[in-house]
């Protein structure tokens, strides 16, 4: 996908989030009778977090993001991340990002999601005097099975490039939680 593709698709989806962001924050306000607005009642905290650890090798992940559960269907949120990554005498990573995260629940039992996610990655190779700095973009579609507030699924990253970029696999297992 050529570069001005994806910047489009990133714009786009931005602002069709910050537009229906926009109007579950205008819904929730009723200055008529002076209720108190339940947007807090709505909002989910959830996220992940990795640890791997080896001989010579460390990766450690943070990734934790808020939805807004528009009714028992549809959800919408954000999410940050940071990653490290070390394989000794050969590179250390550092990556960090944001994404924007929809949940569709057809069913209780099912949840299908997408996520477009942006990343910064710092690589840098042990005994080389340069770094390789890049922005890597996702786009993943993915199902799952819910159980109350953990999802176990797959996700698949649509703009997947074999050679370029942070992944090795465009498939991934996943385990969401929200609380």
């Amino acid at each position: 996908m050529k570069k001005n593709s994806i910047k489009n698709l990133t714009k786009s989806l931005s602002l069709l989030f910050l537009i229906s962001l926009s109007f579950n924050l205008s819904a929730q306000q009723n200055p008529q009778n002076n209720q108190k607005s339940d947007f807090w009642e709505h909002v989910k905290f959830g996220g992940g977090f990795g640890l791997g650890v080896g001989s010579g090798y460390t990766n450690i992940s943070v990734a934790p993001s808020a939805i807004y559960e528009v009714n028992k269907y549809f959800s919408t949120g954000i999410g940050v991340q940071y990653s490290y990554l070390k394989q000794k005498s050969f590179y250390s990573s550092s990556m960090y990002g944001a994404s924007l995260i929809t949940l569709f629940n057809p069913i209780e039992e099912i949840q299908l999601s997408a996520e477009l996610e942006q990343m910064r990655v710092n690589l840098k190779y042990d005994g080389s005097t340069s770094n390789n700095d890049f922005w890597n973009t996702g786009l993943f579609v993915g199902a799952g099975y819910r159980m109350d507030n953990i999802t176990v699924g797959a996700r698949y990253n649509l703009l997947f490039n074999k050679d370029k970029g942070v992944y090795g696999d465009a498939f991934m297992p996943f385990v969401r939680v929200y609380f």
